[in-house]
């Protein structure tokens, strides 16, 4: 069977070219072709959590997508949500199929305008030049709270402590 070279120099992409190009290509711009081209249509996307309902009322895109539209998706609705200041890969590294990806993000909330800084990893699955597998984690209490308006919780953690007040002064 002939392959037409183009689908075989695709395949041919080391697993970290594969995931340094999409990440160069997340402007809500870009997005949507970078995930056509660089992402399985049946590839798995778990963002910040596999599946949480409450969190996904704030961060729609948290939990498990699939298929380049469930990329394209997120990267544009993070845009929408949050004025990307800064994002930095500092470390990205590959073995095999795998690629882990670090760094520090700051994002400033557009409803609310509260900005805040965070770490992210990334673990992606890379097979025949395009991604199967991406998880992207951050600070998530620091990513939900950039909206949050007003209120605080009340939790207690230690069984031998009191509780205790966060989120206040808002």
């Amino acid at each position: 069977m002939l392959v037409p070279f183009a689908a075989f120099a695709q395949q041919q992409r080391a697993p970290l070219d594969v995931v340094k190009e999409f990440l160069e290509n997340t402007a809500p711009d870009k997005v949507g072709a970078a995930a056509r081209r660089l992402v399985a249509p049946d590839a798995t996307y778990v963002s910040l959590n596999f599946d949480n309902p409450e969190l996904k009322k704030i961060e729609p895109w948290a939990g498990t997508s699939k298929g380049p539209e469930g990329f394209s998706d997120t990267f544009s609705r993070v845009a929408k949500y949050w004025k990307i200041e800064d994002f930095k890969v500092t470390d990205m590294f590959g073995s095999g199929e795998s690629v882990a990806v670090f760094g520090t993000f700051t994002y400033r909330s557009v409803a609310v305008g509260t900005s805040f800084r965070s770490p992210f990893s990334i673990l992606a699955k890379v097979r025949n030049g395009q991604i199967h597998y991406f998880q992207f984690m951050e600070d998530t209490y620091a990513s939900a709270a950039s909206f949050r308006q007003s209120g605080s919780w009340i939790v207690k953690t230690d069984p031998d402590a009191p509780a205790f007040e966060v989120g206040k002064g808002k």
